[in-house]
């Protein structure tokens, strides 16, 4: 079968073709999937795409999933995951309620649901608020806040505490060489707005290239909204499932959705559709 991983990041496996942006390993095909797909029409038996489409304006978000639609054979399946709206937000008025009652642990999730809910679609550097949060958290006697958290986001939070554990010089040999040809030429870039326009111009310069590198999201999805997407597109058949349920064969084999029998990103909405 011909898998696709569309903006696969580093979560990836042999047994796909994994596309991204900026390749995480050799393993990635660097392709910037804004552009559509590099496939021929009918010739891809699944698409995947994992935390990608809220990445993407909405007009883009459409043109991807039209894309899927075009490349997979007939009865190809559709897998998409994103952050659940919905959930994020019945979970921010419960926590919002509990909080002006008084009870000191809801406002202490109160503060993390409010994070998920805005800090992407905000946030001005690298991690935000988040990030800070989180490094909160596991600092010593932290409370049992970090429970909350882990129920929210699975595995990932052992991902980012890993990698802040990395050396410089471990930090330094994961970067492949275009990254820091990249880095070099911003760097001449900031220097000349600087020259030209001042501090002030700098900073904006410095957030714009900061809010198009792919961290913040452009848009959220629920459960009504993903399938109408998918719906005008074309696709039948759709579904929202469960993290560890899927049509396409022996799928929780290739740890995509699950790591060691965690799910990955439990904040997220799971949702299946098949090409007619």
């Amino acid at each position: 079968m011909k898998l696709i991983n569309i903006g696969c990041g580093q979560t990836l496996h042999p047994d796909w073709i994994n596309l991204d942006l900026v390749p995480s390993s050799s393993a990635v095909r660097s392709f910037d999937i804004r552009r559509g797909l590099p496939f021929a029409d009918r010739t891809c038996d699944v698409c995947y795409s994992s935390h990608v489409l809220e990445h993407l304006q909405p007009a883009q978000a459409s043109f991807l999933i039209a894309e899927a639609f075009r490349v997979l054979k007939p009865g190809g399946i559709l897998r998409v995951i994103v952050p659940d709206l919905e959930q994020i937000a019945r979970l921010y008025l419960a926590t919002l309620e509990q909080s002006l009652s008084g009870d000191s642990q809801a406002i202490a999730q109160y503060d993390w649901m409010l994070l998920e809910l805005l800090d992407q679609m905000t946030r001005t550097h690298g991690g935000g608020e988040m990030g800070q949060y989180l490094d909160r958290l596991n600092a010593p006697n932290a409370d049992l806040t970090l429970d909350f958290v882990r129920s929210r986001m699975g595995a990932e939070i052992d991902n980012y505490y890993q990698a802040k554990q990395l050396t410089r010089w471990q930090k330094i040999k994961s970067k492949r060489p275009a990254w820091y040809l990249q880095k070099i030429r911003i760097k001449i870039a900031e220097l000349f707005v600087l020259l030209i326009a001042g501090k002030q111009a700098q900073k904006g310069f410095q957030e714009g290239l900061f809010r198009n590198s792919g961290e913040l999201h452009r848009w959220m999805y629920d459960r009504f909204s993903l399938q109408q997407l998918l719906s005008q597109t074309g696709f039948i058949e759709i579904q929202v499932c469960q993290a560890t349920e899927s049509r396409i064969p022996n799928f929780n084999d290739f740890g995509l959705d699950i790591l060691q029998g965690q799910i990955r990103k439990p904040d997220s909405l799971f949702m299946e559709a098949v090409k007619p």
